[in-house]
């Protein structure tokens, strides 16, 4: 799945307006910030945030960031609910990775993998319990989380270059917010909502964050697509996945999440998947972050991960 393109370099103002603040995270006394994980990259970094007490081992919720595979960070609001998880015995790791300005896929997908590696390599430095990590994103994080869960054992998926090549890069529960899979039908998916941006904000032209994401306009690489699809991974033997999406999404359809969940369930059987619509939230909605919602997904994670 190597493109043989090369990386591109950050444009001096790319990315910055509209980005969400950083995190306040001082309450949290137990904290390791901005450790490497890789080496090919400065976006190859993670923060780890550890309960106040106790000696773990904890299990592990990898909090990803979305921002449209080309913006945002790590530290920023995003991790927010996904700390919650520290009043429940969880530790948090957040990974930053290579976006769009940077690299192509898999790129993103080799950063994950090769994050939670680095993680299993050092589970007994940092108090972690190796056989017990969850995913957990919103958009392109809910899209990461979903490709981290799939893809166990696919060979184009995994760059062990990037070290720890001995450990395993799978996941043991998934938590996708409102994430897209099928890049090809969002736009049709959207008009059938009634919810079909204007020209120059549609998903299938050359500047969109799916186009940039793969080097191509998307409507010319449909095979390239299908890589980049976590339905193409879906099979047996998956760990369990906890699906939430805005019926009123403008962004990215709420039928991506209704269409994987029932490829989902097809495979690991309905009692492994779970999937909620929030009928009146759109994209990135504070609906979801609401305390009972945390609540509600944290209850999902006690439930394999505890």
């Amino acid at each position: 799945m190597n493109t043989g393109r090369p990386p591109r370099t950050l444009p001096p103002d790319y990315g910055v307006e509209g980005e969400p603040p950083p995190a306040n995270t001082d309450h949290i006394r137990r904290k390791h910030l901005d450790l490497a994980y890789a080496n090919q990259s400065p976006s190859q970094r993670l923060d780890i945030y550890l309960p106040d007490q106790g000696d773990g081992p904890f299990p592990v919720i990898v909090a990803i960031h979305g921002g449209a595979f080309m913006r945002c960070d790590k530290a920023d609001l995003q991790v927010l609910p996904m700390l919650e998880g520290l009043r429940r015995g969880y530790a948090v790791v957040s990974i930053n990775y290579r976006l769009s300005w940077e690299a192509y896929f898999p790129a993103l997908v080799h950063d994950a993998k090769a994050a939670v590696r680095w993680m299993r390599a050092h589970a007994e430095a940092y108090h972690f319990r190796p056989d017990r990590l969850a995913a957990w994103g919103g958009s392109a994080g809910g899209y990461l989380s979903t490709m981290l869960g799939v893809s166990a054992s696919v060979p184009g998926l995994e760059d062990l270059r990037l070290g720890n090549a001995e450990q395993p890069s799978d996941v043991q529960a998934v938590v996708a917010w409102f994430g897209p899979t099928d890049f090809l039908r969002m736009d049709e998916q959207l008009e059938a909502s009634g919810f079909l941006p204007p020209e120059g904000m549609r998903h299938s032209e050359p500047d969109s964050p799916e186009s940039l994401l793969l080097g191509h306009p998307i409507a010319g690489v449909p095979e390239l697509v299908r890589a980049a699809n976590p339905e193409t991974y879906v099979r047996p033997g998956l760990p369990p996945f906890f699906l939430q999406h805005g019926s009123l999404d403008r962004v990215v359809p709420v039928q991506q999440s209704v269409n994987l969940a029932a490829k989902l369930e097809g495979a690991l059987g309905a009692d492994r998947v779970r999937l909620e619509l929030l009928p009146t939230a759109g994209h990135a909605d504070p609906q979801f972050e609401t305390p009972a919602n945390v609540e509600r997904v944290l209850d999902f994670l006690d439930l394999y991960l505890k």
